[in-house]
């Protein structure tokens, strides 16, 4: 959410940079309009509230003349004052409504585009793999190596979902493990948290009223399955005052996370690459009000995921996102893209956001600074690691031509020391 005031004051530059994500300058002149109607009305409702307070308190001194006039006065003003009240919860419904769907102000720094064909590759790290076989994709190798179940699971629950096991299961858990102590050492607080939401915290982290097709809702229970654990994370706090010096507030939040995918016609879903179901390990950073500072996480949060895959060994682009392409709650994003063999490109791995004060308006997420003020906190988030989808390009770039998979050093302990995986492996 923004500061309905900043955009009163700044109009001009609202609209325009607002216009780098598409979002059309006439809908920032609605949302004031309604905002200036609502303001007249609450201090024209607010008069009459008055002048009905000072017909009732002159009634026990009037004569009975003039009681009859005051009281027909005083229920005439009550009429329009109950009027007033309707009109004036309706402008703020509408009022409300449009600015949930407010996008955040984009990065100055953040290329322009309509779309992801905008986006800037920043850098390329890592050899892309030449075989001197003919290697398998990821779904070939599953089958090979008897780790998957995904023709029977398809029976049980649906397209899209996926069963693992034997040695992929516990690579899957072993990454993650990797992972989790590797943000714990840069002075992250590990914790687990559910995959299960109210439906405020939806519209707190921006994934309502902008995705709900992509959202699973249990109306038995008016829950819904949340798609990342930077949901519960940024309204785990909610209406909190925090000082200054409780800041930064580093998680490492683990659950399992759910979606739709009810965009994804079209694209690729063979395997594990799109499935309804993951596993996932993310960060999530609240800071002080302050641009160089979140900026400054949003590098070291980067940096991290970077480590991540350097410690998976796997090839790697940054991508900077585009205006165009990177949602409505971001300020900056990049993407981190793993290279996949079988399809010949780089696919995302991470997702690296700063979102600013934006989604703490929406939590009212604030700290009081330490000269005094009171100040909304800047959020920020990036994947850990995301499972079975890391899967994908870990175990193709990493196989042989016995079809096992090589395990890099650094994951090698999580795995009882094992080098190689797969049922050739000796």
């Amino acid at each position: 959410m923004l500061d309905i005031k900043f955009i009163a004051d700044n109009t001009d530059w609202v609209k325009q940079s607002l216009a780098r994500k598409g979002f059309p300058a006439e809908k920032v002149d609605e949302l004031l309009k309604t905002y200036y109607e609502m303001n007249k009305l609450k201090t024209s409702s607010q008069a009459l509230a008055e002048e009905k307070n000072k017909l009732s308190n002159s009634i026990k001194s009037a004569s009975s003349e003039e009681r009859t006039a005051i009281i027909a006065k005083s229920k005439a003003v009550g009429e329009e004052f109950k009027t007033q009240q309707e009109n004036l919860a309706k402008l703020e419904n509408e009022f409300n409504d449009m600015m949930l769907r407010m996008p955040n102000y984009p990065s100055e720094e953040s290329p322009d585009g309509p779309d992801d064909s905008a986006n800037v590759v920043r850098r390329k790290v890592g050899e892309i793999p030449h075989f001197d076989f003919q290697p398998k994709d990821h779904v070939e190798l599953m089958e090979f190596n008897d780790w998957s179940e995904m023709e029977r699971i398809a029976k049980v629950s649906g397209s899209r979902t996926y069963a693992i096991k034997n040695d992929l299961a516990q690579l899957e858990l072993a990454i993650h493990m990797l992972v989790m102590d590797k943000l714990r050492f840069h002075g992250f607080t590990l914790i687990t948290v559910p995959a299960i939401s109210k439906e405020k915290p939806l519209y707190n982290q921006g994934y309502l009223p902008f995705a709900k097709d992509e959202i699973y809702y249990m109306p038995a229970d008016d829950l819904y399955l949340s798609g990342t654990a930077e949901l519960i994370l940024n309204s785990l706090r909610a209406d909190e005052m925090m000082t200054e010096a409780d800041l930064p507030v580093l998680y490492a939040g683990f659950s399992p996370c759910f979606r739709r995918e009810a965009g994804a016609a079209g694209k690729d879903t063979r395997g594990l690459v799109r499935v309804h179901q993951f596993f996932k390990t993310e960060q999530f950073v609240i800071c002080k009000n302050d641009i160089a500072e979140s900026e400054k996480w949003h590098q070291t949060l980067l940096q991290i995921s970077e480590e991540v895959l350097q410690d998976l060994e796997l090839p790697y682009q940054v991508l900077e996102v585009c205006t165009g392409d990177m949602g409505a709650p971001k300020y900056r994003q990049y993407d981190l893209e793993a290279w996949v063999p079988s399809q010949n490109c780089y696919r995302e791995t991470h997702s690296c956001s700063n979102i600013t004060d934006w989604q703490a308006r929406r939590t009212n997420l604030r700290y009081r600074a330490n000269d005094g003020k009171v100040k909304f906190c800047h959020t920020l988030n990036n994947t850990g690691i995301a499972t079975p989808r890391a899967l994908v390009p870990f175990i193709e770039n990493h196989q042989q031509a016995d079809g096992t998979v090589r395990i890099p050093v650094k994951l090698q302990p999580y795995l009882g020391g094992k080098k190689y995986i797969g049922k050739n492996a000796k």
